[in-house]
């Protein structure tokens, strides 16, 4: 859950510090970035059926690039996200050679590498969790083995015991 939080902040703050940087005739008015930082503000206060609706009504208006990246958004977020269906939106903008589509590139692109290294994350911790069930697992089956052992041990008659007393 941090992890998300702190993505998505940083997916925040590496667009206000993108739209600081962007030559004027390239970046979307400041609107649009606003809105787009307001959009996915209000996404982890809405719930399964308000996420639905959301979701089906961008769907339906996908075809405007600024529509393209709240769906994108919508798809990233944390709860029940569609990572490779954001991307696939991502990807469609960037396709796009329109004069407003390319002012969301920057943008789409830097939303899109985060996707990708999230998803790497996300993959490297499953990996690590499994990893981590196999150890648990190996872990339980010595301690069963040693179990064995000291119960073997103690049905020993003491005279066989090392260090015992004939």
């Amino acid at each position: 859950m941090q992890f998300r939080l702190l993505s998505l902040s940083m997916f925040a703050g590496a667009l206000l510090i993108g739209c600081a940087h962007q030559p004027e005739t390239s970046s979307p008015d400041l609107g649009g970035l606003a809105g787009l930082l307001a959009f996915q503000r209000t996404l982890p206060g809405l719930d399964g059926p308000e996420l639905a609706k959301l979701r089906n009504q961008l769907t339906s208006q996908s075809t405007t690039p600024e529509a393209q990246m709240r769906l994108a958004l919508l798809h990233a977020q944390s709860r029940g996200g569609d990572i490779s269906r954001a991307q696939a939106t991502l990807e469609s903008l960037l396709k796009s050679n329109s004069s407003e589509a390319r002012s969301f590139h920057p943008v789409a692109r830097l939303l899109a590498e985060q996707l990708a290294e999230r998803q790497r994350l996300e993959a490297q911790l499953e990996r690590q969790g499994a990893q981590l069930k196999e150890s648990q697992r190996k872990v339980q089956e010595l301690q069963e083995k040693i179990d064995r052992l000291a119960e073997i041990e103690r049905s020993l008659p003491s005279a066989s015991r090392p260090g015992g007393r004939p």
